[in-house]
Parts: structure tokens; C-alpha cells; sequence
């Protein structure tokens, strides 16, 4: 992954900022907290900017609400305080956030717009998620909405709103029904991307301040990339 294109605390691409949360359009090949790999994760670019533009001394507080996959880019929310983290999880828990995801895929669906429900088994030593349609031992059930946006050359762009919130769910659901993510090797595209990637992207997040009580709605830019531009 070309260092350049990772984010760091002079070209973060922040969408919305006050005391209480942050939330920034994160680039393909971030991961958003630290695994095995050991490379800077983008919580801790994050940290790094806070401590700067404030001038804060010793650690910064920075809370972790949810996740993207480290090959997907779009929309990640943190916690500036300790005040809003356990609020911003509870809407997450409660699905009080809405989330909607843009995914380009090769395949046209079989419907123009539908809603997928599967029963997702994580199979950690492979780190993938395989849907079932009906429920199997250890399975959790997984539900999203789908419609074509906009048909593109050789592709199909798809608006996706995430109504659970799974282990690689919109990867597995999506390449069940035979359209897999267009560089998604993993679950069954025939290439990579070149920038390892996946074009799956969280384009949009609607939910109400945790502690302003007023609605939050942002929008993620799409990837500099010809076949995302094509999209907008």
C-alpha cells in the first residue's frame, strides 16, 4: 500500500468536529484500530492531530464507536470525551445511527432493489463471514437493504442500508447473491484492485449528538478514483 495514500495527521480529511466527536472519511488501507500488523492505526493519526491543533498535553482521549475493514474507505465516528462514548455506542447498539454504504459490483443483482436476509457464521481462522439462508448453528442474523444507483460501464453501483450490523455483511450478502465488491478477492471477485482495495465505501451517517441533542448528517467523498467519480 503506498504510504502516501495512508492517512496522517496533516491530511485527514475530517467531516464534522466539536468537543465531543470527530469523525473523518477514512482512506482505503487504514485500519482504524491496531492489529497484529503493528502499522499506525488511524485512531492514533487521529490522537496526533487532536494533540497538535490543541496543544494538549500528555495522552489524548480518543474512543473507538465502531469499525471499517481496512480495505474499504468512507465514514469512521470517534469519541473526543469519555462523556459521549458510552451515549455514541448506545445509539450504535440500538441502531439509533444510520449508516448507508456505497458498493460497486460487477453483477446486476437479480432485483433492481431488495432486502437480503441471511444467517452469517464468522469462521475466524479465515477471517470471513459465510451466508446461510437459514439459520445454522453459531449463525447471527444479518439484514440489509439494497438498490441499484447507477449503472455504469460493466459495473453497478449500489446504495446499501445496514439494518444489523455483522462481520464482513455487506461482502458476504452481497457476493451471496452472486455480486461480489468489485477487488473483493475474498469473497469472490476475479482481481484485485491496484491499491489493494475494495470498492465498498460508508457514504453516509445520520444520527442525533449524543450530548447537543442535535441531528448529525454527513457525507463522505468518494475515493479519488476514475471508476468512483464516474459514481457522483
Amino acid at each position: 500500500m503506498p504510504e502516501k495514500l495512508l492517512s496522517s495527521k496533516d491530511n485527514l480529511q475530517i467531516l464534522h468536529e466539536d468537543n465531543h466527536v470527530i469523525i473523518v472519511n477514512k482512506r482505503v488501507g487504514d485500519i482504524v484500530q491496531g492489529d497484529k500488523t503493528g502499522d499506525k492505526p488511524l485512531s492514533e493519526v487521529v490522537k496526533s492531530y487532536i494533540k497538535e491543533k490543541y496543544n494538549k498535553p500528555g495522552n489524548v482521549y480518543l474512543g473507538v464507536v465502531h469499525r471499517l475493514d481496512r480495505p474499504t474507505s468512507g465514514i469512521v465516528l470517534f469519541a473526543k470525551t469519555s462523556k459521549s462514548l458510552p451515549r455514541l455506542n448506545k445509539l450504535f447498539q440500538e441502531k439509533e445511527a444510520k449508516k448507508t454504504y456505497w458498493a460497486i459490483v460487477k453483477n446486476r443483482p437479480p432485483k433492481d432493489q431488495d432486502t437480503l436476509v441471511h444467517f452469517l457464521k464468522r469462521n475466524p481462522k479465515q477471517n470471513k463471514s459465510f451466508a446461510h439462508k437459514k439459520e445454522v448453528p453459531d449463525s447471527k442474523k444479518a439484514i440489509l437493504e439494497y438498490r441499484i444507483l447507477k449503472e455504469l460501464d460493466n459495473y453497478f453501483l449500489l446504495e446499501i442500508d445496514l439494518q444489523t450490523g455483522r462481520h464482513h455483511q455487506i461482502r458476504s450478502q452481497l457476493s451471496a447473491i452472486g455480486c461480489p465488491i468489485k477487488g473483493d478477492l475474498k469473497y469472490g471477485f476475479d482481481r484485485s484492485n491496484k491499491d489493494a482495495g475494495i470498492n465498498l465505501h460508508a457514504r453516509k451517517l445520520e444520527f442525533v449528538h449524543p450530548v447537543k441533542k442535535e441531528p448529525v448528517n454527513v457525507i463522505a467523498e468518494v475515493p479519488n478514483e476514475p471508476l468512483w467519480k464516474a459514481c457522483t
